[in-house]
């Protein structure tokens, strides 16, 4: 049953939580964990990082220059032992759960594989984390693609079904079975369970922002598109997402590390939260790519394909718990997620400017929308 504790009230990191703070974050590599890398560098973080290399050329996580920034590590979450290995040595006291296969039609070209990185790596990584001798607060990233998906406007809650057609949506969902598991099973103070570790999960909608070079998402493919001079080919140009910035869910899902590590009354907060854009930003894929065109000019063209693999139509989220518990909402519109992401890769691009001053400026002008600290209910 979830915890009916009252709102606290979140506003920005807490740089005094994080600055020397020994934190683990998967997934590093790759574009959201590449931005949060950054992020948790500029509040004073310890960051280990443990992801594959990064599989894109350019890569964020290389023209940030990451790797001279915290300790980086290459390994699979596949392999227990090496992240057993990492943990022990790392003693961390905040994990952030970023490491994934997140590609829907991968997934299908690649089911064995996305099981075994989705369910069997967060396993492997919850299991490392057991034998910590100190509090450990894990927030453990899913998708708002764990949802059996109706296909109705109302957006989902976190007690709504867990479900997936494809098997990028089905091992997520899986994931967040085991993680509710695990939490039950050896989270407390049996004989049998740690009292140090609390788990969280947290469903985030579709991001977009500057630096993804990833195959399959529309804006990488939009960006590659314009630079060329091509039209762009929009395979599913009605379905529905819930678009936001990527600084959105991970200042959730900071939000979220901070409150679950309170000593007192953090206990409450081991459970699942989604984090959404504000309800105008569930738009259809085309009017994301229209909307992008407004800074970028180009054209598109339809390439819907019945016969392609199965992908969901409408998506939303409802994201009243993370507001009501975490003080967490929200603040960039559509127009202004869109407008800041298409700037970042003209200017990268088509100006030569530096990419950490992109990030940064991004970071700086996000958390200007933010109230300055911390406030009393």
């Amino acid at each position: 049953m979830a915890s009916t504790s009252p709102r606290r009230a979140w506003q920005q990191p807490d740089p005094a939580f994080w600055q020397g703070k020994r934190v683990l974050l998967t997934g590093h590599t790759g574009f959201k964990g590449s931005w949060l890398a950054l992020w948790l560098c500029e509040l004073g973080a310890r960051v280990t990082g443990f992801a594959l290399a990064p599989d894109t050329e350019p890569s964020l996580f290389d023209q940030l220059g990451l790797a001279g920034r915290l300790d980086h590590h290459v390994g699979d979450l596949r392999d227990p032992a090496a992240l057993s290995e990492l943990v022990a040595a790392v003693q961390p006291e905040v994990v952030l759960h970023l490491a994934a296969q997140p590609l829907v039609r991968r997934s299908y070209a690649e089911p064995v594989l996305t099981w075994e990185t989705n369910v069997l790596g967060t396993i492997h990584l919850i299991e490392a984390l057991r034998p910590l001798a100190q509090p450990c607060a894990a927030v453990l990233i899913t998708t708002d693609k764990v949802y059996r998906n109706n296909e109705w406007l109302y957006g989902y809650r976190e007690n709504d079904p867990l479900g997936g057609h494809d098997p990028y949506s089905s091992s997520k969902a899986a994931a967040e079975l085991a993680i509710s598991s695990w939490r039950a099973s050896y989270c407390g103070t049996l004989p049998h369970q740690s009292p140090h570790l609390r788990l969280a999960s947290a469903r985030a909608g579709n991001v977009i922002g500057g630096g993804d070079w990833a195959a399959d998402r529309i804006i990488p493919d939009t960006v590659r598109s314009l630079r060329a001079g091509e039209p762009i080919t929009l395979r599913n140009p009605g379905a529905t997402r819930p678009w936001q910035h990527v600084l959105e869910p991970l200042g959730g899902y900071l939000a979220l590390a901070e409150a679950l590590a309170e000593p007192a009354g953090g206990a409450a907060m081991a459970e699942a939260f989604n984090f959404g854009p504000q309800l105008e930003a569930n738009r259809p894929v085309q009017e994301l790519v229209e909307q992008a065109l407004h800074h970028w000019p180009g054209t598109w063209i339809d390439a819907s394909d019945p016969t392609a693999p199965h992908e969901a139509g409408l998506l939303n989220l409802v994201v009243d718990k993370a507001h009501h518990r975490l003080g967490w909402s929200p603040r960039w519109d559509f127009a202004t997620t869109t407008a800041r992401t298409l700037q970042w890769y003209r200017r990268v691009i088509e100006a030569g400017d530096d990419p950490v001053s992109c990030c940064l400026d991004d970071l700086t002008a996000y958390l200007a929308s933010l109230p300055p600290g911390r406030s009393t209910p």
